[in-house]
């Protein structure tokens, strides 16, 4: 298994494009707080990156 990555929402999907909605979704996330533990890929750190203000990483496992 590879790396994993803790990805926690921090900000409102409300009032938010369609597309910052969607990553969201593809992240498995949609309520304020919740966190959800990733695989470490390129794809999901370009998704996070999309949206700094509603998604952050906040752990880095091996």
């Amino acid at each position: 298994m590879g790396a994993k990555i803790v990805v926690k929402q921090i900000g409102s999907p409300i009032r938010r494009p369609e597309k910052q909605r969607r990553i969201l979704a593809g992240l498995g996330l949609g309520r304020m707080n919740r966190m959800r533990e990733l695989e470490d890929t390129p794809a999901i750190r370009g998704m996070v990156r999309k949206i700094p203000h509603l998604a952050v990483i906040v752990e880095e496992k091996k």
